[in-house]
């Protein structure tokens, strides 16, 4: 493991922690002596997805990051979520047990999550992921996000209210 900052070989392991889908160390350079986080995650049997014209290509787990840090972009959420849900979304495809995928469910799955998230970072997705064709269909998405927020206040009401 080579140190960000200068490139010297030797470092040694500071800190230890274990997750299900991960292991995150910290680590000292030998050299410089500044410090840097790593993250070791088990490496999963290779899963394609299948693109809405026909093309397989692997999963790449920077490119679904990087959609969704685009769509919460200048948004009030942290990289820890954003990389929780590409976590989520990675633990339950290799859960289905399937060797391929449609490219269709991962960006539902991504819309789900980001629709708990935060309200324009969702809006943003859909917009390029539904490749909406006017103004109107953007418009009727939103509204259709309203009355969703509003049927689950009410029902987080009526459940306080029965408690």
């Amino acid at each position: 493991m080579q140190c960000p900052y200068c490139a010297h070989e030797e470092n040694k392991v500071i800190d230890t922690r274990e997750s299900a889908e991960s292991i995150r160390r910290r680590r000292q350079c030998g050299k410089c002596g500044k410090r840097y986080t790593t993250y070791e995650r088990i490496a999963q049997t290779g899963l394609m997805v299948i693109k809405q014209d026909g093309r397989r290509e692997a999963l790449d787990r920077q490119k679904l990051l990087g959609g969704i840090v685009k769509a919460c972009a200048k948004r009030p959420v942290s990289m820890q979520a954003i990389e929780g849900i590409v976590d989520d979304i990675e633990m339950e495809l290799h859960a289905l047990g399937k060797s391929e995928v449609d490219s269709q469910k991962i960006g539902q799955m991504v819309m789900e999550r980001l629709r708990v998230l935060d309200d324009v970072a969702y809006v943003r997705f859909a917009s390029v992921y539904r490749r909406f064709a006017d103004l109107d269909s953007l418009a009727s998405e939103i509204q259709r996000l309203k009355e969703r927020k509003q049927r689950e206040a009410e029902e987080r009401l009526q459940v306080k209210m029965a408690l």
